[in-house]
């Protein structure tokens, strides 16, 4: 007698690990180049990764080689590129390739680019690749505003100390006029008669 088996054993391989929804990623900075990998090339290799699951035959839908998108792979600052290639082929699981770089600390130069380009999410449909959704990369933008207001900060606290008033650690320095009345300074408004 044959034993039953499940729905998901049915299903062919191929249908079963499909990803469906990739991860939104941060592109790979690289040297502008018509011919190179773009932000936009990046993320339909990507998108046609989680079609074919065949890591040449999505590089040559990219007019790409396998070796290009291995280095690219490689290249600094590449962890989100990384990250959503291993979500799709489907080492996320398997914890493969997770700890292969440590995360690295972002400099100006990488907050600049990911403001600048954001972060790219390749939509599929029906298990077919058809475009590239784009978003603002909010936590790099939050990070240049709080950087600019701690070099405002340390700023005005040296102007302050300059002056030769002391903040004490810890306060905050207000570059706000002084609370109070306000003191009207028009010459018509002096004269008790005109009131």
């Amino acid at each position: 007698m044959k034993r039953p088996t499940s729905a998901y054993a049915k299903a062919p391989a191929d249908k079963a690990r499909r990803t469906s929804r990739i991860p939104s990623f941060t592109p790979v900075p690289v040297r502008a180049r018509r011919d190179g990998w773009t932000p936009g090339r990046q993320a339909a290799f990507l998108g046609y990764l989680a079609e074919t699951r065949c890591v040449k035959r999505a590089a040559r839908k990219v007019g790409m080689s396998r070796e290009s998108a291995y280095r690219l792979r490689r290249k600094a600052g590449a962890e989100g590129f990384c990250a959503a290639w291993d979500a799709i082929m489907g080492d996320a699981e398997t914890g493969r390739g997770t700890s292969r770089r440590p995360a690295r600390k972002v400099t100006p130069a990488m907050r600049a680019h990911r403001i600048a380009h954001g972060m790219l999410r390749p939509v599929l449909r029906g298990g077919r690749y058809i475009g590239t959704e784009r978003k603002a990369h909010n936590s790099a933008l939050r990070g240049a505003l709080a950087h600019a207001d701690r070099v405002l900060d340390s700023t005005h606290r040296r102007a302050a100390r300059a002056e030769g008033h002391t903040p004490q650690k810890g306060a905050s320095v207000s570059t706000d006029p002084p609370s109070g009345p306000p003191v009207l300074r028009s010459t018509a408004l002096s004269d008790p008669v005109d009131l």
